[in-house]
């Protein structure tokens, strides 16, 4: 991207609308747009249990969808916010727990096509109770669900969301090595 050639042309909270004009190969100009996002974090929070792991999961009503989902907690970053700071506000925003440790998972792009977000994953081990107040405008109850349960939803369908589901396979796969 070149920057001279691009311009904000909607600001919101918290990511915006970015014009860009681009020179082609052909030598033809023409402009894209797309959402400039500060990146978000996407936790798999862990409790060990006697036959296994727990993995805390939220249903969450999706303004977007105009329904409740199964998801895994997440959330955006500030522009200048580091991640590990994001990764402990979100979880105790929306599951009132504090890891102990988080275990960096991996990162990915959710929608190269029209957003130049980045998500980095994180297990979330060692919970204890630490709550912070919720957004105002989220409406979340926290499920703790086996992870084998969540990975049989995620092969039939059953969880739609794609951070969740790549997020419950990393973890599995965490653990299928340890």
């Amino acid at each position: 991207m070149n920057d001279g050639n691009s311009r904000i042309v909607w600001h919101g909270r918290p990511w915006q609308m970015r014009a860009v004009t681009e020179r082609l190969p052909n030598g033809q100009t023409m402009e894209r747009a797309f959402i400039d996002h500060p990146g978000a974090v996407v936790l798999v929070p862990v409790q060990q249990t006697a036959v296994g792991f727990n993995v805390l999961m939220l249903r969450q009503y999706r303004a977007a969808l105009g329904e409740t989902i199964l998801e895994l907690p997440a959330g955006t970053r500030g522009w200048d916010e580091k991640w590990l700071t994001c990764a402990q506000r979100e979880l105790r925003e929306e599951t009132g727990f504090r890891a102990a440790s988080l275990i960096y998972l991996g990162e990915i792009w959710p929608s190269p096509g029209v957003s130049n977000e980045q998500m980095r994953l994180y297990m979330a081990a060692g919970l204890e109770p630490d709550p912070l107040p919720a957004d105002a405008d989220e409406e979340i109850s926290v499920q703790p669900m086996p992870l084998p349960e969540l990975l049989e939803m995620a092969r039939n369908g059953r969880i739609h969301d794609a951070k969740s589901i790549i997020g419950l396979w990393w973890a599995a796969e965490y653990f299928s090595n340890q």
